[in-house]
C-alpha cells in the first residue's frame, strides 16, 4: 500500500476520533460554542478527507455513503480495516 493512501486513513481515522470525542463533550456541555465550533470544522474535515479517499481509492463502506460511477470497487483489496500500520 502505498504512503499517500495510508496517511489519508490515519487523517480519517484521527478525525473519526475527534468527532466521536466532541460529540461526547457535547452530550454534556450543549452551551460550548467554542466545541461545536471545533466538532462543526473536524467535521467537514473528516467529510473531506472521506471523500477524497473515496475518489482515490474506491469506497470505505460497502453501502449506502458513496455511489460506484465505474466498476463495482468494493471488492478490491485491501479493505480498510485489513491495513496493517
Amino acid at each position: 500500500m502505498d504512503s499517500q493512501r495510508l496517511n489519508l486513513l490515519k487523517k480519517i481515522m484521527a478525525l473519526e476520533f475527534t468527532c466521536i470525542e466532541f460529540n461526547l463533550y457535547l452530550d454534556t456541555h450543549p452551551e460550548d460554542y467554542r466545541a461545536l465550533a471545533e466538532y462543526n470544522a473536524a467535521s467537514e474535515a473528516l467529510l473531506a478527507a472521506k471523500k477524497e479517499y473515496e475518489n482515490l481509492y474506491g469506497p470505505l463502506t460497502n453501502y449506502g455513503s458513496t455511489p460506484s460511477p465505474q466498476a463495482w470497487r468494493w471488492i478490491d483489496e485491501p479493505w480498510p480495516w485489513e491495513i496493517t500500520f
